[in-house]
């Protein structure tokens, strides 16, 4: 029988949430999941936060027609996460010019994509067969200068 050792490790994780604000949090646990079995590099916090603002997105702004899924990819230099919807039209604000100026204080909303530009090294979206893909690309936390690496066991 072959032991731990020799499986090798899964570079992507895919689950489909229901298209409502439940999933919302579901995907706040499932991205602290995928990440901890994928032993990705990436600041958990932050893939939480920019996963919860694209999956609030996807559930407010289509139409529910189908589900909604997350997708995980550990990257040789961090990790990538795409949520997909049924609606094949872009997200307004993530791929086009950055505005001019703070958000107004007053809004309740809009600070979501405006939060994924400033905090991924990369972000954008891409069609899909059934809609499209709204993604964020997180680097590798580097070490701090002299720490050693923790031992696994």
């Amino acid at each position: 029988m072959p032991s731990d050792a020799s499986v090798p490790t899964p570079r992507s994780w895919r689950i489909e949430l229901p298209h409502s604000t439940a999933a919302v949090p579901i995907a706040r646990a499932l991205i602290r999941t995928a990440l901890a079995e994928l032993d990705a590099p990436a600041d958990s916090g932050t893939a939480e936060l920019l996963t919860a603002e694209l999956v609030a997105n996807a559930v407010e702004h289509t139409d529910g027609s189908g589900p909604i899924e997350l997708v995980v990819e550990l990257l040789a230099s961090g990790c990538q996460v795409e949520v997909h919807d049924h609606d094949p039209g872009p997200p307004g604000g993530l791929s086009g010019p950055v505005p001019d100026g703070p958000p107004d204080p007053w809004l309740e909303h809009g600070r979501g994509l405006l939060l994924i530009r400033a905090l991924s090294s990369a972000c954008g979206h891409r069609p899909t067969e059934h809609g499209k893909a709204v993604w964020f690309t997180l680097r590798s936390n580097p070490a701090p200068p002299g720490a050693a690496a923790a031992p696994r066991g």
